[in-house]
């Protein structure tokens, strides 16, 4: 067997999108076939960088980005590569997921092996789409928030379970039905077949973050509700939009208790 940790690294290393989805396949493929596994013996993971992606698009800070109104081409254009963005980020999110953190059940590899190969498939739906649309990812400027906050959360599992599938990623559960919503009045039947595609997996990627969250709470003997609001505090301040979408919320493994706080911490606009 070859170890899992090592071709998580060369998947996150690679900087052209076609080539990162190419390997993020083949090793999916290979660890469902049983050729890769999470080796104790591999040699611990490096300090958290960038991640490999191609020098477009431009990183800015997401006060920078202009913000575009979906009645326009422009605005539909903008809003598909937006998606795009921060599929290639998930990609990413996910392989690091695998490489970081060490001595986890098999299970938990499998799960984020499995969500690096969905949101690859995601970003090809939408690079596909911008295609058809005359675009091509990198055409706009982007913002690096999502992996901001891997880095944030190198250094701890639990905060990284906590903070990235449940908090940033979950926010997709929250704005998508809205966003297919106006495409479809819009007639953008095409766009509209791919974010219900993300949304339904994304509940899943969720609920993946929760179930892992949750484990490293019962291992370091943590209560899982205090400590997320903990983490939030810590790692983000109150800096949280709502409304939530509750039932997808639920559907990945938040909690009433939890829905309450956050809408009580969150502005609805």
């Amino acid at each position: 067997m070859t170890d899992l940790h090592a071709a998580a690294k060369r998947c996150l290393e690679a900087a052209d999108p076609a080539e990162k989805l190419r390997l993020t396949h083949e090793t999916w493929q290979a660890f469902r076939a049983g050729e890769w596994r999470a080796d104790p013996a591999s040699p611990p993971p490096e300090p958290i960088g960038p991640p490999g992606r191609p020098a477009k698009p431009q990183l800015v800070n997401a006060r920078q980005l202009p913000q575009r109104g979906l009645g326009s081409e422009a605005g539909r254009v903008a809003l598909v590569h937006a998606v795009a963005h921060i599929e290639f980020n998930a990609i990413n999110l996910a392989w690091d997921a695998v490489y970081r953190f060490r001595g986890m059940p098999a299970d938990y590899y499998r799960d984020w092996a499995s969500c690096a190969h969905d949101e690859a498939r995601h970003f090809a739906l939408l690079s596909d789409r911008l295609a058809e649309l005359g675009h091509a990812y990198g055409d706009f400027d982007a913002h690096d928030g999502l992996w901001a906050m891997a880095e944030k959360t190198a250094d701890s599992d639990t905060a990284r379970m906590a903070l990235v599938p449940r908090v940033l990623e979950a926010r997709g559960l929250d704005v998508t039905p809205g966003m297919i919503e106006r495409l479809r009045g819009l007639g953008d039947e095409r766009t509209v077949a791919i974010l219900e595609v993300i949304l339904r997996e994304e509940v899943a990627h969720v609920a993946a973050g929760t179930r892992w969250y949750l484990y490293c709470c019962e291992r370091d003997n943590l209560d899982p509700i205090e400590t997320f609001f903990t983490l939030l505090r810590d790692y983000m301040g109150v800096s949280l939009r709502g409304p939530f979408n509750r039932p997808a919320r639920l559907e990945a493994g938040f909690v009433e208790e939890e829905l309450d706080r956050l809408a009580a911490l969150a502005p609805t606009g």
